[in-house]
This record gives structure tokens, C-alpha cells and sequence, in this order.
């Protein structure tokens, strides 16, 4: 499928899905969500993807959420704006393979809110974090009053989210919001590398321990840890756990089949 604002490329099992607005430095409207959307679609759709890396075309990762397109909504539209792109980035939240963000540029309001909703947060030395939004008299409209303060804690959340501040990556790193940070040229590197590390694991533990991970934070921890256990056991009814325990044993690689 041919996207307007996307191109998605996929090699050796990771598909690579590149936002492709640079004029606008990669704002958000409703189209690219959408075809965010359906590129998402095409992915899950696909039984050769491992891994998923999602970054941005030029100097910023995404700017924003457009504001041109914004400026004239009422509130019913402004709040269908906000569903939508919080549905479209639970959707990567909930992803059943790994979603990594390369964030090579400016990861501002609509674009941190992105990068957060993105399992892993690799960035370059040049990217920049913000949540600006009050400053154009709104707030966060795709999650990032939720998910920033569950990364950073409530104290900085609510410092970033009031003052509209701007962070380089380094202050990023410090305070928990990426998980590294490279030079430019290492950046799309890093990620692949990370992704084929990701991928030579059994995709369907990989899977069940993304989906524990994220629902255990979003509960008490005796629930979380019934939900462990139930995909601990669930494991065991897999291909890939007898070949990856048969392979510990003897003493060999292990050739996982997803299954």
C-alpha cells in the first residue's frame, strides 16, 4: 500500500515506518493519523515483522499536531481531534510487536505524546522533548497528561506540561524519558540493531511480556502479577517454548517459529 505521508519499508523482519511531512515538519493532522493508522494495519497484517522502528523525515521527529488545522476547531471537534490520535497511539501502546521510536529531531507536543506511546525511545543528541501545548491555550490532547508522568513521575510531568519547557536529549536520558541517546548517524543503526536483537527472541514471549508489562502498570500489583502468571502459563502451550527450553538443553541455537 502507497501512503501519502509514510513510507514503511521492511528488511529482514523489521519494518521501518518513516513520517513523511518534512515541510511541516511531520505535524500531526487527522490524515496522518489515519494513515498512521493503516500503515499499522499493513504491519499487523503481516506475519514477517519482528520489530517495528517509527522516526521521522528531516529534522524533526514530529513538531507537533497541526496547528493550522487545529486553530479553527470547535470543542466537539477539538475533542474528536484528541480521541482519535489517543486511539491511534493506545493502538502502538498496545501493538502486539515492539514499537521502537528513533527520535532524530523535535518530539514536540503531539510528537513526545507519539514517542511515549512507543515501547522503546532511542534518540538523537540533536532531538528535543516538549509538551508546549499551554502556550497555545490548550493542553495535551493525546495522552501526554496520562503516560509522561507514569515515565518521568507526576513532579516533572507537571513542570514540562506547565511551563511548556523544551529538554534536550541528554536531560531526556536523565530523567527516564529515552532509554538512549547516539549521535545522528548512529541513531536508525542503534535501532535496527536493538530490533534484530529483539527479534531473535521467541516472538510470542516477547509479545505476552510487552502485554504484562503495560497492564501491570495500569493496575494494582496483586492484579498484575495474576495477569504474569497467567501469560507465564500460556507460554507453555507454545512451539516456542519447547524449542526454547529443548535448545538450552542441548546445548544448541534455538529456531523459533512464532507459534
Amino acid at each position: 500500500m502507497a501512503f501519502e505521508n509514510f513510507v514503511v519499508v521492511v528488511e529482514e523482519r523489521i519494518a521501518l515506518v518513516t513520517i513523511n511531512r518534512p515541510q511541516a515538519l511531520n505535524a500531526l493532522s487527522r490524515a496522518v493519523l489515519e494513515e498512521l493508522d493503516e500503515a499499522l494495519d499493513q504491519i499487523e497484517s503481516s506475519s514477517g515483522v519482528d520489530a517495528v522502528i517509527l522516526t521521522g523525515e528531516g529534522k524533526a521527529f514530529v513538531a507537533g499536531a497541526d496547528i493550522a488545522e487545529m486553530r479553527g476547531m470547535s470543542a466537539e471537534e477539538g475533542r474528536a481531534f484528541g480521541v482519535l490520535g489517543s486511539r491511534v497511539f493506545r493502538r502502538i501502546e498496545r501493538f502486539r510487536i515492539p514499537v521502537i521510536a528513533a527520535v532524530n529531531g523535535f518530539a514536540l507536543g503531539g510528537g513526545c505524546e507519539l514517542a511515549m506511546a512507543c515501547d522503546i525511545r532511542i534518540a538523537s543528541d540533536k532531538a528535543k522533548f516538549g509538551q508546549p501545548e499551554v502556550g497555545l491555550g490548550i493542553i495535551p490532547g493525546f495522552s501526554g497528561t496520562q503516560r509522561l508522568p507514569r515515565i518521568v513521575g507526576a513532579s516533572k510531568a507537571k513542570e514540562l506540561i506547565f511551563t511548556g519547557d523544551m529538554i534536550k536529549a541528554d536531560e531526556a536520558l536523565a530523567i527516564g524519558l529515552v532509554s538512549k541517546v547516539v549521535p545522528p548517524e548512529e541513531l536508525l543503526p542503534a535501532c535496527r540493531a536493538l530490533a534484530a536483537k529483539i527479534g531473535k527472541n521467541a516472538s510470542g514471549a516477547v509479545a505476552y511480556a510487552k502485554a504484562a508489562v503495560n497492564r501491570g502498570l495500569e493496575t494494582d500489583i496483586e492484579t498484575g502479577m495474576e495477569l504474569e502468571q497467567n501469560l507465564f502459563g500460556l507460554c507453555f502451550a507454545s512451539a516456542d517454548q519447547k524449542e526454547g527450553m529443548g535448545a538450552f538443553i542441548e546445548k544448541r541455537p534455538a529456531s523459533f517459529v512464532g507459534k
